[in-house]
């Protein structure tokens, strides 16, 4: 009996998600929900014997589906939520759960009254890079973090809007919030400065922060700051966190990992597909109940979005914050 799969949403994340799944054995996507029927019908003809649908209720009556995919923009989280956990169907959530922490929240004591199966797709927790610095980690002491976002503006009209993206921290520079708690620790205090230095001038109807730094202490002793910004052109980049330890340093960029102890240097690459793994083990949560091979679900999610969350507060009042 073949796995039946709603998405919900008809943007990019979407149609990946959706791609993998049909390569899956015993899964179909079965169903698109979107703004307009026009949306959800055109990704919905791109799979075989999927249906588009714009109003959710109708959806999922219909559907009868055994797991659902929440991907949408961060102003767009709450109905569908609430939907979904009413019915105890199981569902994958792109990062991040909302431009802010109060409706995740009460959204996470539900899921985990009811025990429903959960996952985020913080899908850099999935590289095998990612697994060998977490291994590196395991053996070192670490001292310091530095960890950093630098990218250009994304060509999405909500993006630049804080009211509905929640600004570059929330958005892009919450999957190194979440490194940062996956690797090293739990995070107590938050202290951010934020600034719009660039493209408020270039940009009709910006309103986030185009460059910013956060400070934050673990509940460990480490202190880590993590830097961003969006005034870079279009295809340059720089992602990556560095730990500074007892055995030299040990640095991180999505296809790699180096570690330099000062008399050898010590590289691994890797090309695999995180989103892949992260759909694997999440369907496979759902046909047997496993979820342990779920590395973010949603109670702990729920954990990097007050880190982004605090991060607002604090660049508004001046104060740090803590959690």
């Amino acid at each position: 009996m073949a796995i039946r799969v709603g998405m919900m949403g008809t943007g990019n994340f979407s149609k990946k998600h959706a791609d993998i799944l049909t390569e899956m054995r015993d899964v179909q996507v079965a169903a698109f929900y979107g703004t307009s029927k026009e949306k959800a019908d055109n990704m919905a003809k791109q799979f075989d014997n999927a249906k588009g649908y714009e109003d959710l209720t109708e959806m999922l009556d219909n559907e009868h589906l055994d797991a659902a995919y929440i991907c949408v923009p961060p102003m767009s989280h709450g109905a569908i939520e609430k939907e979904l956990i009413d019915r105890d169907i199981p569902f994958f959530i792109e990062k991040p759960l909302s431009n802010e922490a109060d409706m995740p929240a009460e959204f996470a004591e539900q899921i985990e009254e009811k025990s429903l199966i959960t996952s985020v797709g913080y899908h850099f927790r999935y590289k095998q890079n990612t697994q060998t610095m977490k291994n590196f980690l395991e053996e070192l002491e670490v001292g310091m973090v530095t960890g950093r976002w630098m990218s250009g503006l994304p060509q999405t009209t909500w993006w630049k809007d804080q009211d509905k993206s929640g600004g570059q921290f929330n958005e892009q520079t919450i999957h190194i919030v979440d490194l940062l708690r996956y690797t090293v620790g739990e995070i107590k205090e938050v202290h951010a400065v934020f600034a719009n230095t660039l493209l408020h001038e270039k940009e009709e109807d910006f309103t986030i922060a185009d460059v910013g730094t956060v400070t934050l202490t673990l509940e460990n002793g480490v202190i880590a700051s993590i830097t961003n910004t969006c005034v870079l052109p279009p295809h340059v980049h720089d992602i990556g966190i560095t730990f500074y330890t007892d055995d030299g340093i040990l640095s991180w960029q999505p296809d790699r990992v180096e570690h330099d102890s000062g008399t050898i240097l010590e590289e691994y690459n890797d090309r695999d597909d995180p989103y892949e793994k992260e759909n694997e083990n999440f369907i496979h949560a759902v046909k047997t109940g496993d979820t342990s091979e779920i590395l973010s679900d949603y109670s702990d999610a729920l954990k990097t979005q007050k880190v982004t969350a605090a991060a607002l507060e604090s660049a508004k009042t001046g104060r740090a914050v803590k959690l």
